[in-house]
C-alpha cells in the first residue's frame, strides 16, 4: 500500500487487478486507503463510438500535467458478448504519456456490465485517488442514449458529440445528453460542427440538459436561478484545439460545486450507490450458500406453480436475514 501511495505503478496496477477479481483482501484494501480515496476530481467523459473520446482524453492527460496535477486514466473497452475477450485498445491512442511517471492509465474491460463501465470502476477510482492522482479521468465504452451510469460516478460529466450523428431531434430526445455538464463538439473542423453546436444550444434553451437542483425536483425542465447552464464548446482533440477551453470550464463547474455544495451531494449519492452494489452482490452471494431451501429449490416451486415469485422472495429473505 505504501508504494501505492508513493505512485509506484506496478504496485497501483495489483491493486486495480485485486479489485477488478474480487479479492477477499477487498475491505482490508478499502480501508487502508483511508479518507485519500475521495480526494480526487473525477472527470466522466462520454460519448458514441468514434467521437473521439481517446483523444480528447490524451489532450486532457497533457493539459493537465502542464498546470502539474497527476493524473489517473481509466479507459473502460467493451467485452465481446461470445467470448468474453475485449481488445482494451483505448490506452493505445495515449502513448504520449507512457513514461510520465505522474500519468498512470489503465485499460479496464467492461465484463459485460451495462451502463458504460465496468462493475469494478467506482473501486478503480477510489485506488487512484488513494495512489495521490489529483485528477482521475474516466473514459466510457462508446455508449448509446441510455448508457448514463458515468453521471453516477463522475463529479463532472463530458459528453462529446461529433458532426453527423443525427438531426436536431436528437438533439431533445432524453438519456445521455441530459447528464452532461459540459458538451464538446469535437472533429469541430468538419461540415456540420456549426449546426450540431447549434442543435445543443437549442436543447438547452428548451431546458434540456440541467444540473442541479430544478432536474432534480422535476419542475418541467425549468431552470432555477443558481443552476448549472451546461457549457457547449468546440474542439478538434486531434489537433490538440479547444482543450484549454475544456479545461477552463471544467475548473469552472469545479468551483460550482463547491460553492453550491453540489459536490457534496454528488459525492453522498455515489458513496450510496457503490455501499448499494456491495450489499447487493454479498446478498447474491449468500443466496448460494443457502442451505435446504436455497434459490434453485424456490425456482423450482415457483415454476411448477406451488409457489408464487413474491411469497418465494420473503421466503430467501427471511433465510437471509
Amino acid at each position: 500500500m505504501q508504494r501505492a501511495r508513493a505512485g509506484d505503478p506496478r504496485a497501483v496496477a495489483r491493486l486495480i487487478t485485486l479489485v477488478e477479481s474480487g479479492d477477499p483482501a477487498l475491505p482490508q484494501i478499502a480501508a487502508a486507503l483511508g479518507s485519500d480515496a475521495v480526494k480526487a476530481v473525477v472527470i466522466g467523459i462520454t460519448g458514441s463510438p468514434g467521437v473521439g473520446k481517446s483523444t480528447t482524453t490524451n489532450e486532457l492527460v497533457r493539459a493537465f500535467r502542464k498546470i502539474g496535477r497527476r493524473v489517473g486514466v481509466l479507459a473502460v473497452d467493451p467485452s465481446s458478448p461470445f467470448t468474453g475477450g475485449a481488445i482494451l485498445g483505448d490506452r493505445v491512442r495515449m502513448q504520449d504519456h507512457a513514461i510520465d511517471p505522474g500519468v498512470y492509465i489503465r485499460s479496464m474491460s467492461s465484463r459485460g456490465h451495462l451502463g458504460g463501465l465496468a462493475a469494478a470502476t467506482p473501486a478503480a477510482v477510489r485506488v487512484l485517488a488513494g495512489a495521490g492522482c489529483d485528477v482521475v479521468l474516466v473514459e466510457t465504452v462508446g455508449v448509446g442514449q441510455a448508457e448514463v451510469e458515468i453521471a453516477s460516478l463522475a463529479d463532472t460529466t463530458l459528453v462529446l458529440l461529433a458532426p453527423g450523428m443525427g438531426d436536431a431531434i436528437q438533439a431533445v430526445k432524453a438519456g445521455i445528453l441530459e447528464i452532461a455538464d459540459i458538451f464538446v463538439v469535437n472533429k469541430a473542423d468538419r461540415d456540420g460542427a456549426d449546426a450540431t453546436y447549434r442543435d445543443i444550444q437549442g436543447m438547452i434553451a428548451l431546458g434540456g440538459g440541467i444540473s442541479g437542483t430544478a432536474q432534480e425536483t422535476g419542475d418541467n425542465g425549468g431552470r432555477l436561478p443558481g443552476d448549472w447552464r451546461p457549457k457547449v464548446l468546440k474542439a478538434s482533440a486531434a489537433k490538440a484545439e479547444g482543450i484549454d477551453a475544456i479545461v477552463e470550464a471544467l475548473e469552472e463547474h469545479r468551483a460550482w460545486l463547491e460553492r453550491t455544495g453540489e459536490l457534496t451531494r454528488r459525492r453522498r449519492q455515489r458513496a450510496a450507490a457503490e455501499i448499494e452494489a456491495l450489499a447487493l452482490g454479498e446478498l447474491r452471494a449468500k443466496f448460494a450458500e443457502l442451505p435446504g431451501e436455497g434459490l434453485q429449490a424456490l425456482a423450482a416451486e415457483v415454476a411448477d406453480g406451488r409457489l408464487d415469485p413474491y411469497a418465494a422472495s420473503t421466503r430467501l429473505l427471511d433465510g437471509i436475514l
